[in-house]
């Protein structure tokens, strides 16, 4: 914690914020709870201004709504923006992360297929070299273990691919596959050197939007994500 101002200490919004969600998301604090920036002043430490920065945080997520003459009622699962960054990492680390691991790998399994067809088809010159090179890089660190700049280039490779076949909605879903491919490897669920077969397919995808051969990129993105599903489902 911060040194403190004035005898208040000086917590910054997000860290109150993160602290809840992660309390919110794993069940620590149950839908329907009531907290009031008052009783949050007293447990972080913050003054006012920063308590409700932070609330308001946790609000534009879905996890907290204000009701008038209550306070800030916490909210279920139903509630959640569950596509932000934030909330997707928060579920990563919490006792329910199985599940969220399942969910976002069966929105890739319906996305990104469909996306890397989209690439084949729309891809700019520089998205293309780009794509290679990612590839390429993917090889060489996964045959060499190395696993944490893996998995940089890994996701640098599928917000690509997301972003070459002019969908702004897919675009959008970058953040999303950024988390789960982090959090994957984050938590331990890479094996110490990507599957041979992983490293051919994303070579392949990467071939097949450069050469605009629609079928290859597509069936070759629908070999990935089927790995993702029985990795999980081991």
């Amino acid at each position: 914690m911060a040194p403190q101002a004035n005898g208040i200490a000086a917590v910054r919004p997000e860290g109150m914020s993160a602290a809840l969600g992660r309390e919110i998301i794993g069940g620590t604090l149950q839908p329907g709870e009531i907290l009031t920036l008052d009783s949050l002043q007293g447990r972080f430490g913050v003054s006012r201004t920063v308590a409700r920065d932070g609330v308001k945080v946790l609000e534009s997520l879905g996890l907290l709504y204000s009701k008038r003459r209550v306070g800030l009622v916490v909210t279920a699962e139903d509630q959640w923006n569950v596509y932000a960054p934030s909330v997707i990492a928060w579920r990563l680390e919490s006792e329910h992360s199985r599940k969220a691991y399942v969910e976002l790998s069966q929105l890739r399994i319906a996305v990104e297929p469909e996306a890397a067809e989209l690439a084949a088809q729309h891809r700019s010159e520089e998205q293309m070299e780009e794509l290679l090179a990612l590839a390429s890089k993917m090889r060489r660190l996964g045959e060499a273990g190395r696993l944490e700049e893996f998995m940089v280039a890994d996701v640098a490779f599928h917000r690509l691919l997301l972003e070459a076949g002019g969908n702004t909605m897919f675009t959008a879903l970058g953040d999303v596959v950024a988390e789960v491919l982090t959090g994957r490897t984050h938590h331990g669920l890479m094996p110490e050197r990507p599957k041979p077969e992983a490293l051919d397919a994303h070579d392949a995808v990467a071939r097949g939007i450069a050469e605009q051969d629609t079928r290859t990129a597509r069936e070759n993105m629908q070999l990935l994500v089927d790995e993702v599903r029985r990795a999980l489902e081991e």
